[in-house]
């Protein structure tokens, strides 16, 4: 019988793939996953190294973009495509815990500003849909239920 796996934002882990080069390390999460098989999950380090630039989900004509704070690159696309192969990567999965306010990870309490950084609500990173279209039925929890 094969475990139960669990995809975990990697910051929660304790590795140091912020933004800024620092971890969010939970150990209430670490604990709670402890019989399960864990995957990391941080779609932007690989992508943009660590530390970054941060990056912002900006509502723009309607449609929430990922943008980088300083040099305005949408970097929407490059973070689908990397989000779509973790998934085919990870096909299968049986809990998911994400850290909360991130551009990437964020469920339900991701600032959503303006093009002036104006924060117009709280909603979700890009990986909350994609994650919903691959791992149907899955809970998402982020950190903040530990």
């Amino acid at each position: 019988m094969s475990k139960r796996r669990v995809l975990i934002s990697a910051c929660l882990l304790g590795e140091q793939c912020r933004y800024d080069g620092k971890t969010k390390k939970i150990n209430a999460v670490v604990d709670a996953y402890k019989e399960y098989e864990i995957i990391p999950f941080c779609p932007e380090a690989p992508l943009f190294g660590t530390p970054r630039e941060r990056i912002s989900v900006v509502e723009i004509e309607n449609e929430q973009r990922i943008i980088q704070d300083v040099s305005g690159e949408d970097v929407t696309q490059k973070l689908a495509n990397e989000i779509e192969l973790f998934c085919k990567t990870h096909p299968s999965v049986d809990a998911i815990v994400l850290k909360s306010k991130s551009p990437s990870c964020g469920y339900k309490t991701t600032p959503i500003v303006d093009a002036k950084g104006n924060v117009l609500g709280l909603g979700d990173g890009i990986a909350i849909k994609i994650f919903q279209k691959n791992y149907k039925n899955i809970e998402i929890q982020n950190e903040n239920n530990f």
